[in-house]
């Protein structure tokens, strides 16, 4: 038999209402970034960027014309979107400019705008090189000029590609917001996965199948890795990966990853079909946006809930055990 002392603990214990969770004055733990949607349309818009810079930088060293020229100029392009998104969210493009001022390198942003400047600056002498150096005379001291730049201006763009298509992971995962922090591990290989695939996709839309076979071999291996990624994501996140799995944000990652799969079948099965290889190209690309603004959405949910930051915070506490106070 129970005791009565041992009843009424029981008895205790079933009243407690579990506990609510509220912030303090009726505000966050933590506030939620104040990006619009301008943020999610640039860490798409430049991961697409990075991945095309790689892709034409890899096409002209196996000689491949057309997919070199579609690649660096989907490259420029994107890079224009994403530059205007970002200073649509400053506000002043002189922000943007100010920033270029100094550099900190214990600063993600920092680091990211000298890494998009020096893409930039890269990306778009080759394709100005691209554009018009057929226009010149043959043999003259300028197009040879141009051909110089166009090489260079390549390589330059291939270099700053990786750490361009990573970096906006890093930027997301240094803020305090729950969702974005506690992935900091899996966040860039999730976004340069992503790049990878939208830039092949891309790269399948743009250019006759002919000459789009590493294009192919590039979207495969980025959504592999963004699928891959996006596992262990949601294996190693605990509370703070609830966010990615639920609401708007779950919803919008769910079909990203059905696009990515049904991007990548079709890419195997009919990529060299040119109607399938466009419709493969688009679903990657929609897929990759998607990520991006799933992601996004999460951060925000889970800085406006403070259960995200409070419950992880005593979970890593209990894990540690009792501080010695000497």
């Amino acid at each position: 038999m129970s005791t009565p002392g041992r009843r009424r603990r029981g008895a205790e214990r079933q009243m407690v209402p579990e506990a609510e969770f509220s912030s303090y004055y009726g505000r966050q733990v933590v506030k939620p970034a104040p990006w619009k949607g301008e943020i999610p349309t640039y860490l798409y818009t430049g991961g697409l960027a990075a991945g095309s810079g790689l892709i034409a930088a890899g096409a002209q060293l196996v000689g491949l014309r057309t997919l070199q020229r579609n690649a660096r100029l989907t490259a420029l392009a994107a890079l224009g979107v994403s530059t205007g998104a970002l200073i649509a969210d400053l506000g002043k493009p002189a922000r943007f400019l100010n920033m270029l001022r100094t550099v900190k390198l214990t600063s993600p942003m920092s680091v990211g705008t000298w890494i998009l400047a020096g893409f930039g600056g890269f990306t778009g002498a080759a394709a100005v090189a691209e554009i018009g150096g057929p226009l010149l005379p043959q043999g003259s001291s300028l197009a040879r000029l141009a051909s110089v730049a166009a090489v260079g201006g390549n390589i330059g763009s291939g270099a700053f590609a990786a750490p361009l298509a990573a970096y906006t992971a890093v930027l997301l995962s240094d803020t305090a917001t729950p969702t974005w922090h506690a992935a900091y591990r899996e966040l860039p290989f999730v976004f340069v996965g992503s790049a990878l695939a939208a830039a092949g996709g891309a790269a399948m839309v743009t250019t006759s199948t002919r000459q789009t076979g590493p294009a192919r071999r590039a979207a495969l291996t980025g959504a592999a890795l963004e699928l891959a990624a996006n596992e262990v994501l949601h294996r190693n996140l605990r509370l703070e990966g609830e966010p990615l799995r639920q609401g708007r944000a779950g919803r919008l990652l769910e079909v990203s990853r059905w696009l990515m799969l049904g991007g990548a079948a079709v890419t195997i099965l009919g990529g060299r079909w040119r109607p399938a290889a466009v419709l493969a190209g688009l679903a990657l690309n929609a897929g990759s946006a998607l990520t991006r603004f799933g992601v996004f959405e999460a951060g925000l949910v889970s800085a406006k809930d403070p259960r995200y930051t409070v419950v992880p915070q005593r979970q890593r506490l209990d894990e540690k055990g009792p501080t010695r106070i000497t």
